[in-house]
């Protein structure tokens, strides 16, 4: 079969703006939720999209920790590819995508780290493997072999232990939300599309033709 033959006609549900919660984020807790109860694989993991300072755009799938009217959180060493990026340029964009119930969400908006004390919570709340390889892994980096990294953490193991503090160059991220767009698929490709804008008034709500 050739790839541009592949397609899929969904046909699960509509989505209307009469149906929508008028604030984005308790829809997007809906929608969550309803994931996470269809046992969708890997609900909480979504694209991240940050551009450098050539205007270089990147994408890599992170998971969202966290969400609530401050934005959506998630957590990466701050000397990263993306980490870098977002010192130069603090936009950037998140896109879920549950295919099994043929729906997206794409949230647009400003990026800004989370304080330290919120940082120093969730990193505790890791497990002790994940702790210790924050310390060991210098993110984006190149390495000559596995070897090496696995001697690095060797070395973190030998130097913190099963009590290794949050290192200073890992955190969190909050993109604060100015654009939400929740995608339903249709038939014919002729899909539903809700945004939600952000303005000085409160959140305006638009449909979008597909």
């Amino acid at each position: 079969m050739s790839i541009a033959d592949l397609r899929k006609d969904y046909q699960q549900a509509s989505l209307d703006e009469t149906e929508v919660a008028a604030d984005p984020v308790e829809q997007f807790g809906k929608w969550f939720q309803q994931a996470l109860q269809a046992d969708v694989a890997e609900a909480n993991a979504m694209s991240l999209s940050t551009v450098n300072a050539a205007g270089r755009p990147s994408s890599r799938i992170v998971l969202i920790k966290d969400f609530d009217q401050r934005g959506f959180c998630w957590f990466t060493n701050y000397d990263s590819a993306k980490g870098h990026d977002l010192a130069q340029n603090p936009f950037g964009a998140l896109l879920f995508f549950w295919t099994a119930l043929e729906r997206q969400v794409r949230i647009e908006g400003r990026i800004e780290k989370i304080s330290a004390g919120e940082s120093d919570q969730y990193f505790h709340s890791r497990p002790l493997g994940s702790r210790q390889g924050a310390h060991a892994s210098h993110q984006s980096q190149p390495i000559a072999s596995r070897a090496i990294l696995e001697q690095q953490l060797a070395q973190a193991v030998a130097q913190f232990g099963d009590q290794p503090p949050r290192p200073a160059h890992w955190g969190g991220y909050r993109l604060v939300p100015e654009r939400l767009e929740f995608w339903q698929g249709r038939s014919s490709r002729l899909h539903d599309r809700i945004v939600y804008l952000k303005t000085a008034a409160g959140w305006q709500i638009q449909r979008l033709q597909p």
